[in-house]
């Protein structure tokens, strides 16, 4: 049965002992070997599936063009066989592997998602934990293990230590919860997980801004470094180094300064010792190349667009969208960025603006990664004024149910009143996104099949698409790691640098 675990702020003189420290007990989630449920496999590899998805529509992209440039250029490190890249031929040492898989798997914003007291995208986990796999040789059945714990350890967290209340990036969280599925892979002991999930949460806290105002390319980049620096604690602390401890509940530790201060105290849930790891069946993956709180809005839009097939920009007067706290402040016109209303716009900026997603769901009646996002598409004048007329506020109900713990109520979505030319009125609304479990649509292997396959058409060779779902659907029976990975014609772009 699940065990809270309760952390608080501890001062120096109260000593409190390692066994008591929160990332202990992550640690002993780790070290401890539980082989994975038939339904918890099953979604591992879904999400391996997905991940190489958005990854390989994302391939010709600059940050991951950039990223993958900067792996190749590092060898393999001498104690191992080396780790793949994607739409590379080239090995390169582990923690670059995750560098540059990691970038390519966030680039497009467009893979798996859990919310609740933070936000998260848990399969930032899968590159780091893939590469060290692939380095060291272990098998499909340990790469498995590994996927487990950190998705469990991030999810764990997610549910009940908020990071963005205090303009904390949510990789603070990846950190963690990536060394530990590290750990896991590779049957470490206690003692040593616990040092490499200090050192990796204190390298990897940093602040919002990469998410406010103009969204920069370093959106992409700032998971694949928290696994990057997970993957260089973890070899830290295998060499005896230790960590800044207690690392959560010191007097100078990340909640008294970091989070929610010295008063501060939380109830952390994480599996009792011999427990089944399930948390990865609480996570939803997107249909959508948009963040998560857009992607029941976009199925709204859509559906809107069939039911009334008459509406155009010109009709609309005003469309208000009452919905939680996080989509209104962060996403919404309650951010008060007037770069959420600027056609100009990055695709990094627009992919968290819902007033502009709505506005071009609502007239195509679809979203598209790339068409959705063109600069010509932005820049329609009749968009434009349609988005303008699109704003949102926040619904005290909307913020209760996302923030539940109950998943049968857990909602991400809202209520759209629209205000037509002719005085007349359109109200609807949606909970969760059709791809969501409890959605109208939900993903299961086959959806997942189908996303690879159209991201990946006209990228990848049809021998290679399904030699590459071939192999992630064998996971567990794999003694060799290096096919878990896409390869393709691409252009020699080898953007110059340091290395």
């Amino acid at each position: 049965m699940t065990t809270l675990h309760h952390v608080r702020v501890y001062k120096s003189e109260e000593n409190l002992p390692r066994e008591s420290q929160l990332a202990w007990k992550i640690a002993e989630v780790a070290s401890e070997q539980i082989e994975a449920t038939d339904a918890v496999a099953d979604m591992v590899i879904n999400r391996i599936i997905d991940n190489a998805s958005v990854a390989t529509a994302s391939l010709t992209r600059g940050p991951v063009v950039a990223a993958r440039a900067q792996a190749e250029a590092h060898p393999v490190s001498r104690n191992g066989a080396g780790s793949t890249v994607f739409g590379s031929t080239l090995p390169t040492s582990p923690e670059w592997a995750a560098w540059a898989n990691g970038v390519a798997v966030r680039e497009l914003d467009y893979h798996d998602t859990f919310l609740a007291a933070e936000y998260s995208h848990p399969g930032d986990n899968i590159p780091p934990i893939l590469s060290v796999a692939q380095h060291l040789g272990r098998s499909g059945a340990e790469l498995l293990r590994g996927i487990v714990t950190g998705y469990e350890i991030q999810i764990d967290l997610v549910k009940a230590i908020s990071l963005h209340k205090h303009k904390i990036d949510h990789v603070a969280h990846l950190g963690p919860s990536a060394a530990a599925g590290i750990g896991t892979l590779l049957g470490l002991e206690t003692e040593t997980i616990f040092q490499a999930i200090g050192q990796a949460l204190h390298t990897t806290t940093a602040t919002r801004q990469s998410r406010k105002g103009e969204i920069s390319t370093w959106k992409a980049h700032a998971p694949a470094f928290a696994g990057k620096m997970a993957v260089e604690a973890v070899d830290r602390a295998m060499r005896g180094q230790s960590s800044p401890t207690p690392i959560y509940e010191g007097e100078d530790g990340v909640i008294a300064w970091l989070l929610d201060g010295a008063d501060a105290s939380y109830e952390v849930p994480l599996p009792a010792a011999g427990e089944a790891r399930l948390a990865i069946l609480d996570s939803y993956t997107k249909e959508h190349s948009a963040e998560y709180q857009a992607q029941a809005w976009i199925d709204l839009a859509r559906r809107l667009k069939r039911e009334h097939p008459g509406l155009t920009a010109e009709s609309i007067v005003s469309a208000v969208l009452h919905t939680s706290h996080h989509t209104h402040y962060v996403i919404g016109s309650g951010a008060n960025d007037p770069q959420k209303y600027d056609p100009s716009a990055s695709r990094e900026t627009l992919d968290h603006s819902i007033p502009y997603i709505f506005s071009v769901a609502l007239q195509d009646g679809e979203w598209h990664h790339e068409r959705s996002y063109a600069p010509g598409r932005a820049n329609r004048p009749d968009t434009i004024a349609l988005w303008n007329r699109v704003t949102t506020v926040e619904d005290a109900e909307w913020t209760r149910r996302y923030h539940s713990n109950d998943i049968t109520e857990k909602a991400f979505g809202g209520r759209v009143e629209i205000e037509l030319a002719d005085g007349s009125r359109i109200v609807d609304e949606i909970a969760v996104a059709d791809a969501h479990p409890l959605g109208a649509k939900p993903f299961g292997r086959e959806q997942y099949i189908h996303k690879f396959r159209s991201l990946a058409d006209r990228v990848l060779e049809a021998g290679e698409i399904e030699r590459f779902l071939d192999t992630a659907q064998n996971l567990p029976n794999l003694t060799d790691l290096t096919g878990l990975t896409v390869n393709g014609n691409f252009p020699a772009i080898t953007p110059k640098g340091i290395f």
